[in-house]
């Protein structure tokens, strides 16, 4: 599995990117086929000064993506949010092809 965070208007510490690494790792538990992750993590609403803090996941698998997006005001939160919609969907999914 190929992990690609990328980080938009802000550099990321090293905490964090430890800290999304290691809840991507546990998506392999929901889809043993994940090819590629592609994370980004943004900064939003630069004109006031309270800045939303915006997570999107993209896991590739075979025949198909998945895409989820979260703000809220801290990366953590909005990456915890974005990986529990992404689980859903993985779970949501395989449950229609077993079906």
């Amino acid at each position: 599995m190929n992990v690609k965070i990328q980080t938009v208007h802000f550099d990321a510490d090293e905490k964090l990117i430890e800290y999304v690494n290691k809840k991507i790792d546990k998506l392999n538990i929901f889809h043993e086929r994940i090819t590629k992750v592609d994370v980004f993590l943004k900064l939003d609403n630069v004109v006031h000064t309270i800045k939303d803090k915006i997570a999107e996941i993209r896991v590739h698998v075979p025949r198909h993506d998945f895409f989820v997006k979260a703000s809220s005001k801290s990366f953590e939160e909005s990456f915890d949010s974005a990986i529990d919609s992404m689980v859903n969907q993985m779970k949501r999914k395989k449950e229609k092809q077993a079906a």
